[in-house]
């Protein structure tokens, strides 16, 4: 099969476009075939075009239009955000978030770090040829 993630009921999507970029939502209806009703539990629910949802592989058990409430349970029941943080999706959103809040002295010793371990590789990598060659 060539797709695994559908458009359904229950499944979690990201928003790549508009004022809730980088917010989960979920699917809790179609609309039609260019938009779906979607829902989170810090939004309003409302449509939103599919062109402005990226699927994730998170599905959660809805049924179709539930309340607010039953759905925050059912996300807090299904662990959606530790899900999404351990994805290598989630974790790599999270250190871009983590690298533009970086200030200049930031960026600074990161790079002197970085020049710290190339150092010692080159260290290690040099005495291991030293060690094949003998």
């Amino acid at each position: 099969m060539p797709f695994k993630r559908y458009v359904e009921i229950g499944r979690v999507a990201m928003v790549n476009y508009g004022k809730e970029y980088g917010k989960l939502v979920v699917i809790v209806d179609v609309v039609d075939q260019n938009r779906a009703l979607v829902d989170a539990p810090d939004m309003v629910r409302g449509q939103m075009n599919f062109k402005r949802l990226v699927l994730t592989d998170i599905k959660i058990d809805i049924p179709r239009l539930p309340k607010k409430k039953s759905l925050i349970a059912a996300m807090e029941a299904a662990d959606v955000k530790n899900k999404w943080e351990n994805s290598s999706w989630g974790r790599k959103l999270i250190v871009q978030k983590r690298r533009a809040a970086l200030t200049d002295f930031d960026r600074f010793k990161v790079m002197l770090a970085k020049i710290k371990r190339a150092g010692l590789i080159r260290r290690e990598l040099s005495k291991l040829q030293k060690e094949s060659a003998a």
